[in-house]
């Protein structure tokens, strides 16, 4: 099984595993998407290339207001979050959530699967 679709795959367990979570998907700092699962009407390039400016809007926060490395960023909506967090140096995983997420679960796992995610993309 190659790299990426062994992510592929901890993305798909993250997305079907985890009430409420819509999609996921792995970007690197560039916009660049490096796997995914996402539905299909969301598109790919634009949701790579969002990630990499709110990431970088982020680490530029952090850094000016003195809030040490980022760690999470999450944007809410009427129907639901985006929550993007580090899963390698270089990469963040992004995770879109219906409005009624239970936000608790969600991190846990959302902790989980950058970890599990990371041992992949060194």
């Amino acid at each position: 099984m190659s790299r990426t679709e062994q992510i592929t795959r901890i993305l798909k367990t993250f997305s079907t595993g985890t009430p409420d979570v819509e999609g996921a998907a792995v970007i690197d700092h560039d916009g660049l998407l490096i796997a995914s699962a996402l539905p299909q009407d969301f598109d790919e390039d634009g949701v790579g290339a969002m990630t990499a400016a709110v990431l970088a809007l982020g680490e530029r926060i952090c850094g000016e207001l003195n809030r040490g490395a980022l760690e999470l960023v999450m944007v809410r909506g009427g129907d639901g979050y985006v929550i993007l967090t580090r899963c390698g140096p270089d990469t963040v995983l992004v995770c879109v959530t219906a409005a009624a997420a239970r936000l608790g679960l969600v991190f846990l796992d959302l902790r989980r699967t950058a970890r599990a995610l990371a041992e992949h993309l060194q």
